[in-house]
């Protein structure tokens, strides 16, 4: 099997958290690249290949590109920038998906992006501050985004513990509590845009499960839009002249995605009610789901 077979394997068949971590990098590749081959031919790619993708938070420059306010969520121009991005994406996407649906970390991710854009852009036009960077602003990352699912799941679960190295055990609630409280302080000294479009995300984070309690999902619209494309596909069986596992493979794809179904209301349900609201039935879903993913 080919590396892009893999590839593109491990895509379709990965998490939603997966396929936003492969996306983001695939967006940073390809941008890098394009950029090396313009320095090899002596023809220097500009910053305005930039402005094509990161969101401006000037007005004017927004309305000729409404498509940045999407598209800045996933796109990374430095190695170090992506690298803790999708680090912290990764290791608290794990913990949300415990207790939370794939479709809610794509929902929380996107309306996280989306708020953290919105606050940016709110700023910059409002503070009177930034009126002489106003035109030439532009933000780009998914910080806003991240920051809206590790606030998210804080807040959900803020007494959940994990192990930081030469730290030890750190819950949930200080290490969103000390991110947010890094950012503001941060917001004077340099990348101001990007430290106030980060707390923009947070505040969804926070919002979304404080309603979510209540029983509304802010992230529905974008979840509704999602299933309709890529995101919530059941996997396609491709028949061609070669039989020889593709009718098991795709009942075992089948059959792993009717799980997944079945687990994430499970989740749901204990994020609402709690463990106990369970019924016997669905306590031993969820213990023979955690038996298969030991083994």
């Amino acid at each position: 099997m080919s590396i892009a077979t893999e590839i593109k394997d491990s895509f379709r068949l990965g998490s939603n958290l997966t396929k936003i971590i492969y996306i983001n990098l695939a967006v940073f590749v390809i941008y890098n690249l394009v950029k090396a081959i313009f320095f090899l031919f002596l023809t220097p790619i500009d910053e305005s290949s930039i402005q094509l993708l990161a969101v401006p938070a000037y007005i004017p420059a927004l309305l000729s590109k409404p498509w940045t306010i999407f598209t800045y969520m996933f796109f990374h121009e430095g190695f170090l920038h992506i690298l803790f991005n999708m680090l912290w994406l990764y290791w608290f996407g794990m913990i949300f998906l415990e207790y939370l649906s794939q479709k809610k970390l794509v929902g929380v991710y996107i309306m996280g992006g989306l708020s953290g854009a919105a606050i940016y852009i709110l700023a910059f036009n409002v503070l009177g501050v930034f009126s002489e960077v106003l035109p030439i602003s532009v933000a780009l990352g998914a910080s806003a985004s991240v920051l809206a699912i590790v606030v998210a799941i804080s807040t959900l679960k803020p007494n959940h513990t994990i192990n930081l190295l030469f730290i030890g055990a750190v819950k949930l609630k200080y290490l969103a509590l000390f991110s947010i409280i890094l950012d503001i302080i941060s917001i004077p000294t340099s990348n101001s845009g990007g430290h106030i479009a980060h707390i923009g995300g947070g505040l969804f984070g926070f919002l979304y499960i404080a309603v979510y309690r209540q029983g509304f999902d802010l992230a529905k619209p974008i979840t509704w839009i999602l299933s309709l494309f890529t995101f919530d596909r059941k996997p396609k069986s491709h028949l061609k002249v070669n039989y020889r596992n593709i009718d098991k493979d795709y009942e075992y794809n089948k059959r792993k995605v009717d799980q997944q179904v079945g687990l994430d209301k499970i989740l749901d349900k204990i994020a609402k009610s709690g463990y106990d609201s369970l019924s016997k039935e669905e306590k031993e879903t969820l213990f023979k789901f955690k038996d298969n993913s030991i083994n």
